[in-house]
């Protein structure tokens, strides 16, 4: 598949694009590994049925990379790079085209195209990087002590964790959906980039304009 071989070069590339840091975290004892998300993200994603893997949240960095391949989403590919993402799943994405349009779309191929039909690739680009914590790698042991912090996301824009009763929420931007919560933690593990799903799509826009 094409665009899947433009990731594999994009891999390549350095993500030298300026991303602040958000939060220190210092360096864990034990040496982490280089394996970047974008292997993960891309490994057997197809869609299909199951609401709870990400297949639409790879497809949208896939569209991005192939349009943009210097974007700054592009350092889920380079494994050197120190991150933290919130990966939503695909039932966020249909949540999220259900909550925008009042109709439930009838497949996952169908909500990405409706989102990638509402929205330029710089708008899905600037919510990428929404989900994106650049210079840590923040695994759920340390989120349920974070209470209160502030994330600050490659996009620019502030997350706030919230901890409840050792449950893990994201607090964004609108009032579109819910705060996300964290619902799969520790993806790529042992590596300097991790990742945790969640059950909503992060925005720091308001979608419906």
């Amino acid at each position: 598949m094409t665009i899947k071989r433009t990731l594999a070069a994009t891999t390549a590339i350095a993500a030298t694009t300026a991303l602040g840091v958000g939060l220190a975290v210092a360096p864990a004892s034990a040496k982490q590994g280089t394996a970047p998300l974008a292997g993960v993200l891309v490994d057997q994603n197809q869609f299909d049925s199951n609401g709870k893997d990400y297949d639409i949240v790879t497809e949208a960095v896939l569209a991005v990379l192939a349009s943009k391949p210097q974007s700054p989403v592009s350092a889920l590919t380079d494994g050197k790079v120190r991150l933290t993402a919130f990966v939503p799943q695909d039932r966020a994405f249909i949540s999220l085209v259900t909550a925008v349009t009042g109709s439930k779309p009838a497949s996952e191929q169908a909500a990405f195209e409706t989102i990638a039909g509402a929205f330029s690739i710089d708008v899905i680009e600037q919510i990428l990087e929404y989900h994106v914590v650049p210079g840590a790698t923040i695994t759920a042991k340390k989120a349920v002590k974070a209470n209160g912090a502030k994330l600050k996301t490659a996009e620019g824009k502030n997350l706030k964790v919230i901890v409840k009763k050792g449950k893990v929420f994201l607090k964004d931007r609108t009032a579109v959906t819910k705060n996300a919560r964290v619902v799969q933690v520790d993806i790529n593990k042992g590596n300097r980039q991790i990742a945790h799903g969640i059950n909503q799509v992060l925005l720091p826009i308001n979608p419906a304009g």
